[in-house]
């Protein structure tokens, strides 16, 4: 589960910027938006509301044009802002006016408007640029993969610099229309419904609207040549999967499990309340990655996912993601575990529910598998470093904490607070002493112990079986026998262990 992340180190090197004196009392905006882990992520000032882009690429010569317009919100007097782009730029306006811009350090484009923005104040950005996403890279790494018909967008932490400019951190989601123009016999695939598409001069056009609030590496974009089912959830929601028509051996445990979509979106529901967007779906394109990830309303899968044959508990994971993750998003990149803790263990109450061993079983199984001396548990799930972001144990230990919670306050509060939560804080963010909190408040216990056991505490802990869960969350009890035989579902949930790797 590591996934190659651009090293803050390297980032906070390009964040030196000269700030010029001015009588005005507008200032610049700040390069970054304050993560911990990635220092150039997102940009101070302002706060957008919408991205529109209308985009034509050519997959031949992976040649994408583009134009970004963004409507936002001074949050200061802003003399100059940031934005994250890799991409050449032709032209920015800003509010209709030409504005002059630089770039500097791997992603930043600096923008000076032609008159300050005011806080308060909605503004429009238009901003014109082409480039061949490919060429792109950032310490010889990129988001983008191009497929023998075309291309794609998905990545995490960071995936929009390569193909539309913007403010790309969880803390400022926007709604999105993509527009893209392909050509004829390629399809362009994005987030949410497809509100139309249209062909004039060999090229088709797609038009796709997010209406929900939406981070900005949650945003995908697949051009290519697509097999395409379509249907309606019983609540009248769109549904649409997409499948390359060249995943060879894979095609068809692929299929087998994306279009088990909708019934786990379904049982999902009961879990964590209602579906939380306008759309829902799958993509798996012709990519040599090994990697899945939750982009909002359909996420993608890569074929090796299904190397071994269908696996339904991936497609679980990433629409779990829809609640714990897209709906609720990481404050900080730090706070990974309200996305990948909870995840983790939807795929475990999958499990339960299809009758192939129970959380409890699971949980006693993964923490019976590592030895107390193994590196694994000295990954802090709460705060694991941003080299250890997608580190196993912030799903696996980060699941048996929440096994452990359950045990703790019972299944009554228990799966009222799994329902409760990313109702009360739909389409916002969240820090894990967010969660922290919410749970003591729905369970009517102090939980703080344990939390800071499982989530913060290097080391193995004593995991308390249900029976004996109730003398403490602290309580160094004897932790259990390895379980007698090995969960019938454990093996294709170890299989989706790559699910972050890069």
């Amino acid at each position: 589960m590591r996934r190659k992340v651009i090293a803050p180190s390297v980032l906070a090197a390009s964040l030196l910027l000269v700030i010029p004196a001015s009588a005005a009392s507008a200032g610049p905006g700040a390069p970054g938006i304050g993560d911990s882990y990635y220092p150039a992520s997102g940009n101070g000032g302002y706060d957008v509301s919408h991205y529109d882009l209308r985009l034509q690429y050519q997959p031949k010569t992976d040649l994408l044009e583009g134009t970004a317009t963004l409507l936002a919100t001074a949050k200061q007097d802003l003399s100059r802002f940031n934005l994250d782009f890799g991409l050449k730029v032709s032209e920015i306006r800003v509010n209709g006016v030409k504005a002059k811009f630089a770039t500097s350090g791997t992603q930043e484009l600096e923008v000076t408007p032609a008159q300050p923005l005011q806080k308060g104040k909605e503004a429009s950005v238009v901003v014109k640029y082409s480039g061949k996403p490919s060429e792109y890279k950032v310490d010889g790494w990129s988001a983008w993969q191009r497929t023998p018909d075309g291309g794609i967008a998905a990545q995490e932490p960071d995936s929009a610099a390569w193909w539309f400019p913007s403010n790309d951190h969880p803390l400022d989601k926007a709604t999105f229309d993509v527009s893209v123009n392909v050509p004829d016999g390629t399809q362009a695939i994005s987030n949410g419904v497809l509100q139309s598409q249209s062909s004039r001069l060999g090229w088709t056009r797609y038009n796709w609207r997010s209406n929900k609030p939406q981070a900005t590496y949650l945003a995908t974009l697949a051009v290519g040549k697509f097999d395409i089912t379509t249907d309606k959830t019983a609540s009248g929601l769109p549904v649409l999967n997409a499948y390359s028509k060249d995943l060879g051996d894979n095609a068809g445990a692929a299929r087998a499990s994306v279009e088990r979509t909708t019934e786990v979106a379904e049982w999902l529901e009961g879990v964590f309340g209602p579906y939380p967007f306008n759309a829902l779906g799958g993509y798996v394109p012709n990519v040599p990655s090994g990697f899945a990830l939750e982009t909002q309303t359909r996420p993608f899968y890569s074929p090796r996912q299904f190397a071994n044959g269908a696996n339904v508990s991936v497609v679980v994971h990433e629409l779990a993601h829809q609640w714990y993750g897209d709906s609720v998003s990481v404050d900080n990149w730090k706070d990974i575990w309200v996305n990948e803790g909870f995840a983790r263990y939807s795929q475990w109450l999958w499990s339960e529910k299809e009758g192939e061993g129970t959380a409890q079983e699971l949980a006693d199984w993964t923490y019976a598998s590592r030895p107390a001396e193994d590196p694994f548990w000295q990954v802090k799930p709460g705060d694991p470093g941003a080299e250890n972001q997608f580190h196993g144990a912030v799903y696996d230990r980060g699941a048996i904490a929440i096994q452990a919670l359950r045990n703790e306050i019972g299944d009554e509060k228990f799966f009222k607070i799994l329902k409760g939560w990313p109702t009360e804080r739909a389409y916002g963010n969240a820090k894990v002493g967010d969660f922290v909190r919410y749970a003591e408040k729905i369970s009517g216990k102090p939980l703080a112990q344990l939390f800071d056991t499982w989530l913060y505490t290097p080391g193995k802990p004593a995991f308390a079986p249900p029976a004996t869960a109730a003398k403490g969350a602290g309580a160094r009890s004897q932790a259990p026998a390895k379980p007698a035989a090995e969960p019938k579902s454990w093996k294709k949930i170890a299989a989706t262990n790559n699910l972050h790797e890069h």
